[in-house]
């Protein structure tokens, strides 16, 4: 496993495979050597983006993925807006259909989808994808996709 970040503590990766120990090559299917992520965010004002953006890149360094020019997006205002009318989001979902890269990376769940439907939908549609979604919080951590999902 790798060193925690210097900017965050979690790590919870591990813990969406059912709390067994393994690095993140035994979660994330095998589609390259060095698996691809976008990182995406919603920050409550504008001009603060960058910052959780900063440690989602440090989190995704950690794992050894790469983020491609464009993939870090973030959307700024309210979580409780839909995911359809967030034109961040809309950006990581074109680079996913495009096949740029191979999951994404959140700070929550709920900045995927803040209402219970809406999650179920982009999360249906993440795994239609063949995408893996982690939540660097530690309270998501049971939320996220598992082993078999991520077969699926």
């Amino acid at each position: 496993m790798p060193p925690p970040s210097r900017r965050t503590g979690w790590l919870s990766l591990p813990h969406l495979l059912g709390g067994s120990h393994r690095g993140p090559a035994d979660a994330v299917p095998a589609v390259a050597p060095c698996p691809s992520v976008a990182l995406y965010a919603v920050a409550p004002l504008r001009g603060v983006e960058h910052l959780v953006l900063d440690d989602l890149a440090a989190y995704a360094d950690d794992w050894g993925w790469v983020v491609p020019a464009g993939c870090a997006v973030a959307d700024s205002g309210p979580l409780d807006q839909s995911p359809a009318m967030r034109a961040g989001w809309q950006r990581v979902r074109a680079a996913a259909t495009g096949r740029l890269v191979h999951g994404v990376v959140v700070p929550s769940f709920a900045h995927v989808a803040y209402r219970a439907g809406d999650w179920e939908r982009e999360r249906a549609w993440l795994l239609e994808q063949g995408l893996f979604v982690v939540a660097t919080d530690p309270t998501e951590l049971q939320a996220g996709l598992t082993p078999e999902e991520l077969r699926a």
